[in-house]
């Protein structure tokens, strides 16, 4: 049976980051002036180690995640990765979980036969997790063919802008978008597609390259998903006329660049999907701002040092790493888990329309 929380939305996904350092310093999320050479990331010893992670994680999969995203940070600066994935590629997803019962029915826009995040990976021996990473890209072309490899299913690849002064001015780090174009080809080639292409928009800073980042995936089989610029964390400088919403940047695609909308692929997927009307493939955009989309949230988060965190936007969370390093049982460890679970009720980006403000964790610190 699903672990279920107080607004009746179970446990589906758990998004994992593995290090809370980053070599970009994007505007929105890690801006350089806090996170500078002064800034005290976490030790070694503080980060979750990977049978620490592995152990939750299967335990996670008892109360029905099916699906694990590996975040940061940047996720590719985590020393052996690939150790990682060939880890949880081997947790099996429990009978009974997702695909068996109603909240596992194949959702609108999904094609049959095709993995969710309700189904798991079929293999010859049952399912197992789905495993899927978000990266800045800049190291992905040397690491891509070993994720695969060692069992990393899909990756999405943030890329703000494909002209070069802009990409810079947000990245601030000098990387290329040669490098991270050169990472997407890379992740391709190993096979861990589709591949799906991460913007976020923000108004007189990036906004006028909507159409052409569009435009240039158009037809190569990866998803662009535009991302309002959201009020994640308390440094990122958020002000409500720079968001772009969801409905102005598919008026300015569409306008060139026909498309329809096309339902969700399953069960608590965040874009809203729009697919070209001459064959071209899709895009998407995240609205977390104009058209909140708490009511399907399925999402735990998981922080590198080992805190259990139920919203993007939260101010608190719930640590499991001392319970683990102390000897905790398994059936204690999974207690806590759904218990976190099962008492939460966050539906921040509702309650923002509302008027309710409260400090937030930085997005750097639990993935995005």
């Amino acid at each position: 049976m699903p672990t279920i929380d107080q607004l009746a939305r179970p446990l589906r996904d758990l998004r994992i980051s593995v290090t809370d350092r980053c070599n970009f310093r994007c505007r929105y999320c890690m801006p350089r002036e806090v996170f500078g050479e002064g800034y005290k990331f976490l030790s070694r010893r503080a980060i979750l180690r990977f049978e620490e992670i592995h152990r939750i994680v299967r335990l996670a999969a008892d109360l029905g995640v099916e699906k694990v995203r590996i975040t940061g940070g940047e996720p590719l600066l985590r020393n052996d990765l690939p150790e990682l994935v060939k880890m949880l590629a081997g947790i099996e997803v429990p009978p009974g979980n997702g695909s068996t019962g109603p909240i596992g029915t194949l959702r609108q826009g999904a094609q049959a036969g095709e993995p969710t995040a309700e189904d798991g990976i079929e293999t010859a021996d049952g399912r197992r997790l789905e495993i899927a990473l978000t990266t800045n890209g800049a190291l992905l072309a040397q690491h891509a063919a070993r994720l695969a490899a060692a069992g990393l299913d899909r990756v999405t690849v943030s890329l703000d802008s494909l002209d070069e002064a802009t990409f810079q001015r947000m990245n601030d780090a000098d990387f290329a978008v040669a490098e991270v174009l050169g990472g997407i080809e890379a992740a391709a080639a190993a096979g861990l597609g589709p591949i799906k292409i991460n913007a976020v928009v923000q108004r007189g800073v990036n906004d006028d390259g909507v159409v052409e980042l569009a435009r240039h995936f158009k037809g190569s089989g990866h998803i662009v998903r535009f991302i309002e610029f959201m009020d994640v964390g308390t440094t990122n400088a958020w002000r409500l006329d720079e968001v772009v919403s969801g409905a102005e940047i598919i008026e300015r695609i569409t306008k060139e660049l026909p498309a329809e909308p096309i339902g969700p692929a399953y069960r608590g997927e965040v874009a809203r999907r729009w697919r070209y009307k001459d064959g071209g493939g899709e895009f998407g955009v995240i609205t977390s701002v104009s058209q909140p989309f708490c009511g399907d949230c399925t999402r735990l988060r998981l922080s590198a040092e080992g805190s259990f965190y139920t919203c993007l936007f939260a101010s608190a969370g719930t640590d499991v790493r001392d319970a683990i390093r102390s000897g905790a049982s398994d059936d204690t460890l999974r207690e806590l888990i759904a218990g976190v679970w099962r008492q939460r009720r966050d539906r921040y980006s509702e309650l923002r329309k509302e008027g309710e403000a409260a400090a937030r964790i930085e997005m750097s610190y639990i993935g995005g």
